[in-house]
């Protein structure tokens, strides 16, 4: 329950933040199907020239369908966190 709260006021606060600026992203949406099962999200992802990772960054954002991802680097590799309201997943990426 705890997990889901924290989640939650996450999410709420990158909804209010705005996740970065729209000079950031050139705007394309890869589509998601509705359901958005980690694999499904993680597939678009990897797709999705947007999200691919800015020369030197250490975190970066997109946007899939209708989730916000926000990936950071790790020493695992990519550790992503995609969320829309009521429904998040979170996934790590070798580069």
């Amino acid at each position: 329950m705890r997990l889901a709260t924290l989640l939650s006021v996450l999410a709420l606060f990158a909804a209010l933040s705005g996740c970065g600026s729209s000079d950031e992203t050139t705007g394309t949406i890869v589509p998601v199907p509705a359901a958005g099962s980690n694999a499904q999200v993680r597939a678009a992802w990897e797709r999705s020239p947007d999200c691919e990772r800015p020369p030197g960054a250490s975190r970066w954002g997109c946007s899939v369908g209708s989730f916000r991802c926000q990936s950071v680097v790790s020493d695992r590799g990519w550790s992503t966190s995609c969320s829309k309201p009521g429904r998040s997943v979170s996934f790590t990426v070798r580069p």
